[in-house]
């Protein structure tokens, strides 16, 4: 599509400012606000999402915006944004949280970027050109067996509680080291560069998935489908693995992947 390089150059700079700004209100004894159980809400999320609809109008009036925040319009050309995904950990001075930004054309996400400020990432992903961090190519892990791989199972009060445990006692049974870091977007990059074998989450948010899912895929991973059927606005099962662990991971958290193209 027009102006799909300008618009990649646009979002790897983007998350680095909004990465900037985050930083900026990090480590200080500030007020939260609670938006429900266990979801957390600090002024650095607002100020941030604002600065990147504003950024993003400027610089492409046409496009759509819908973000955790301040919702939007979830249709069309869209930039879909997390402006801390982690704000729990951001909250309690914890430094695991990023700024996750995609862009959606056709119902398809086409580019996004992950900056975790704190570490200094970041993960940038455009379909069919690969995914870097911090400039660099990675690729998923090459593990097969489940004795030595790692996977980190997402938590969500949408779900049963049963429906989790169950999913968690099944891959500790099959031999994985299960993990739950409160950040679901940097959870799927570490799918992408190999620190994690698999992200699962029985709901995620788009906000919170979608890049994360092209950097797996883009990586060599396996993924859900998850953009479909409203999923956009409403969110879904996510699902990403290494390929030696793929189905595996599926049959224990009865997460379906795509079918290969």
């Amino acid at each position: 599509m027009a102006r799909l390089e300008e618009r990649a150059a646009f979002c790897r700079g983007l998350a680095v400012e909004a990465g900037a700004l985050v930083m900026r209100g990090f480590g200080r004894a500030r007020p939260f606000d609670m938006k429900g159980p266990q979801d957390y809400l600090t002024e650095t999320d607002g100020l941030c999402e604002a600065f990147i609809r504003q950024r993003i109008v400027a610089a492409f009036p046409e496009d759509g915006f819908f973000g955790e925040e301040s919702g939007g319009a979830a249709s069309g050309d869209v930039w879909v944004v997390d402006p801390i995904d982690g704000t729990a950990n951001f909250a309690r001075g914890i430094p695991h949280f990023c700024v996750a930004i995609a862009f959606v054309h056709d119902g398809r996400t086409e580019l996004g970027a992950i900056c975790n400020p704190a570490a200094g990432d970041l993960y940038f992903a455009r379909r069919g050109q690969g995914a870097t961090l911090n400039g660099e190519p990675i690729r998923v892990s090459s593990a097969v067996s489940a004795q030595s791989a790692t996977v980190e199972l997402g938590w969500s009060t949408r779900i049963a509680k049963a429906t989790y445990l169950r999913t968690l006692e099944t891959l500790i049974d099959q031999g994985f080291n299960v993990r739950r870091a409160g950040s679901g977007a940097l959870g799927l990059a570490y799918v992408a560069d190999g620190r994690n074998e698999a992200y699962a989450e029985s709901h995620m948010n788009s906000w919170d998935c979608l890049i994360g899912l092209l950097l797996v895929e883009e990586a060599g991973g396996g993924v859900c489908a998850f953009l479909g059927d409203g999923s956009l606005e409403s969110g879904g099962a996510v699902l990403a693995a290494a390929p030696g662990l793929a189905d595996l991971v599926s049959r224990a958290t009865g997460i379906s992947l795509q079918s290969a193209d």
